[in-house]
């Protein structure tokens, strides 16, 4: 078959940081290759060398043999390789054809022939199974559906080698399904296909052959039906590591949270939140899950007191808190792992001794009045450092200058130990290695047996299978079922996060599919 692609020695330095050390990748013709590692080990960076977006500081790039240098992501394109960003680059309101052909527009005379731009997507669409009609418009496509848009387009443009980075983070267990066939179809057709991830389940299924770095250096290449994850987790994080989470059954107690028909506009004043009643108790953690962008990120920010509902009641422990301030729900007892930890859970550009106390800093001992004891303050720091496994050289660095995963940990040490009586957790691993997950995942699990009420938002279904003692699903603004763990399937997830219904048999009892 041959080598389509090698990458001989490359490294790649951005101020301060080497983000790929003499790293060596290849890709044979006909074959799907998993890039592997867990955040910020190098893996997009590594790929953004191969599609131009960035020139490495030393190293080779061959395509086919040949020598090549690659200055931009046109010189790329004209290689034949393609490239899926995590955050798709389409134009929301074009059509599927329109976003074909941008930058790239099939002429008659001077007028653009959109025509011809219609039949060649549907030919392709047609030839790799992708279902996808040319004339719709993305903003009404499902994101699933729209990533299938960017491959096309990919290929559009003429792809024989497609670079897919995180493909799976944003899809239903249907989807990805889906995503396996067309894959195995390009591969049919002679395609070559390489996958940046970090989720382990979908290496197995999906590959070849994979690649592992860490911290920008080569780990190793293995083939996939000569591995399994536990020694993959293990390559990727230097050491074993417990994907199952233990926990023993919960002793429920009195309900902490309680939300009444709440509504709530997302930031274009469209109803994102359409009437969710949920209670939360002690000695729980309720998982909601559902496909991004259906609710749940206004549904947080209604309870946090960071958006002001426009219908329905929210009480936390006793108190009405609805449309009140993030302090006043702070001190009902709310602790809030925000999703964006960049944003909302960290200011980067303070120390870890000043990120500690965000959110109680007004409070004794840390203050008194306005005066700020800063010895409690640093040794509130050093403690949280310690308990919680933070990998800093000390208290005094910026936050910024962390790993995504000792960053989370900050604010995670920071959330548990205001001692909340309800602890939101909204996609507390996202893009974290499993070093870490797993750290978080027994801190979770622990609240949860101190007797405290744990919600949990994430879109990852492993971890709300694995977490969970009650599963919400929201779909399109609403809760559509509440399951108890133990009766909760991928699969039956998966239908409710698009919108279908489980079939009740006349008996009462729930048909498995």
């Amino acid at each position: 078959m041959g080598k389509v692609i090698e990458m001989k020695g490359i490294t790649k330095v951005f101020p301060g940081v080497i983000a790929n050390e003499n790293v060596d990748f290849d890709l044979e013709k006909g074959e799907i290759h998993v890039l592997l590692g867990e955040n910020g080990a190098g893996k997009t960076t590594l790929m953004n060398v191969l599609y131009g977006l960035y020139q490495q500081e030393a190293g080779d790039i061959l395509v086919k043999g040949n020598k090549v240098t690659i200055k931009n992501p046109k010189e790329a394109i004209n290689l034949g390789i393609g490239m899926v960003h995590q955050h798709f680059m389409l134009v929301h309101n074009f059509t599927v054809a329109q976003n074909m052909i941008l930058g790239n527009e099939p002429k008659k005379g001077f007028n653009i022939d959109i025509n011809k731009a219609i039949e060649d997507t549907k030919a392709l669409s047609q030839k790799y199974g992708f279902n996808i009609n040319p004339e719709s418009v993305i903003e009404d496509m499902t994101v699933g559906q729209q990533q299938k848009v960017e491959i096309l387009k990919a290929l559009y443009r003429g792809a024989e080698i497609l670079i897919l980075d995180e493909p799976t983070a944003v899809l239903t267990p249907q989807e990805i399904d889906e995503l396996g066939v067309i894959l195995k179809n390009l591969v049919k057709e002679g395609k070559s296909i390489i996958l940046i991830t970090h989720k382990l389940k979908e290496v197995m299924s999906m590959s070849d052959r994979v690649t592992i770095i860490r911290r920008g250096k080569l780990i190793g290449v293995v083939e996939t039906k000569g591995t399994n994850i536990d020694e993959l987790a293990e390559m990727m994080v230097g050491r074993k590591v417990n994907l199952m989470v233990e926990k023993a059954n919960n002793k429920l107690g009195e309900s902490v949270l309680n939300i009444e028909n709440l509504q709530v506009l997302d930031h274009r004043k469209i109803p994102a939140v359409k009437g969710v009643n949920l209670e939360v108790r002690r000695g729980e953690i309720l998982a909601i899950a559902g496909v991004d962008g259906n609710g749940q990120s206004e549904l947080i920010e209604a309870i946090t007191g960071l958006r002001k509902p426009i219908g329905g009641k929210i009480v936390l422990n006793g108190k009405d808190i609805t449309g009140k301030s993030p302090r006043e729900a702070i001190e009902a007892g709310l602790g809030h792992i925000a999703e964006d930890r960049h944003k909302r859970g960290l200011v980067l550009k303070y120390s870890l001794v000043e990120n500690s106390i965000l959110g109680i800093h007004y409070k004794k001992p840390f203050a008194n009045g306005i005066m700020m004891n800063y010895k409690e303050v640093r040794e509130h720091a050093k403690k949280l450092i310690k308990n919680y496994d933070v990998r800093t050289p000390n208290e005094d660095v910026f936050a910024s200058s962390l790993s995504g995963g000792n960053q989370q940990k900050i604010v995670i040490a920071r959330e548990i130990e205001k001692n909340p009586e309800l602890l939101i957790a909204a996609q507390p691993t996202r893009g974290l290695d499993v070093g870490a997950i797993e750290y978080i995942h027994k801190r979770l699990v622990e609240e949860r047996d101190n007797n405290r009420a744990v919600l949990l938002v994430s879109l990852e279904l492993d971890e709300v299978l694995s977490l969970a003692d009650r599963i919400a699903v929201i779909y399109d603004g609403q809760i559509v079922d509440i399951l108890d763990v133990k009766d909760a399937t991928e699969q039956k997830l998966g239908i409710l996060m698009a919108g279908g219904t489980l079939k009740k048999e006349a008996e009462g009892g729930e048909k498995h599919e």
